[in-house]
């Protein structure tokens, strides 16, 4: 059954571009124009990833990314004509696990695509054992963590990460590492992409979050679980 991909953005001849190339690369698509479409079909439409604009009517692509994390782990790769890092923190910030600026190349969007698709399907391929240190479980089945008994929804990114990290406790990634291998591309852009999700990950696995016990920073070199 071929991967299915949300495409919102109010350009509708960049919508039919996108459409067009993803689907001669095997993906089944559907589009919507404004984010409280984006909203909806994301809530009853099974994707595997959405490809969400920044600027939209309705809604913008923020908040209709903050209104999809509340129901759904979807993968989001979000675009935007604006190339501020403050922009791409905002984006990480509302759930976006990727973020792409215009005008951008094809190629490249079928790469991030073909990557985060890659992780996640390649994550729930293998052993279904969960992780357990101390109080934290991560379940590899559900893709979510357990803290004390209770679920801790994550972000397709957010679940790569602390999967990596717990999966090799103390050994030290830098966050070249944590992009080439959890982004799964050769990243030239700004690095506080990783910061930002670590730091997301300890607001919502951590009992302190600026004492963090589980995540630690090994400064000026990267991070590290603590097995």
């Amino acid at each position: 059954m071929p991967m299915k991909i949300l495409v919102v953005d109010d350009e509708r001849l960049l919508v039919k571009g996108i459409k067009f190339n993803l689907e001669n690369e095997g993906y089944q698509v559907e589009c919507a124009y404004d984010g409280t479409a984006a909203v909806e079909l994301a809530r009853t439409g099974g994707f595997d990833l959405i490809i969400l604009d920044l600027m939209m009517p309705e809604i913008d692509g923020l908040e209709a990314c903050m209104r999809i994390r509340e129901f759904s782990n979807v993968p989001i790769i979000m675009l935007t004509a604006r190339s501020e890092d403050t922009d791409k923190i905002i984006g990480f910030e509302c759930g976006a696990d990727d973020y792409i600026t215009k005008p951008f190349n094809i190629l490249e969007l079928k790469a991030r695509i073909r990557a985060m698709l890659r992780r996640a399907t390649g994550s729930a391929a293998q052993g279904k054992s969960p992780i357990t240190v101390g109080d934290l479980t991560l379940d590899t089945e559900q893709r979510v963590a357990i803290r004390d008994g209770e679920v801790v929804e994550l972000t397709a990114k957010e679940y790569d990460l602390i999967e990596l990290l717990m999966k090799n406790p103390r050994r030290v990634f830098s966050r070249e590492n944590l992009m080439n291998v959890v982004w799964g591309y050769s990243y030239t852009g700004d690095y506080r992409t990783v910061d930002v999700h670590i730091r997301r990950l300890r607001e919502k696995l951590e009992r302190r979050p600026a004492e963090p016990e589980y995540i630690l920073t090994k400064w000026g070199v990267g991070y590290y679980f603590k097995g």
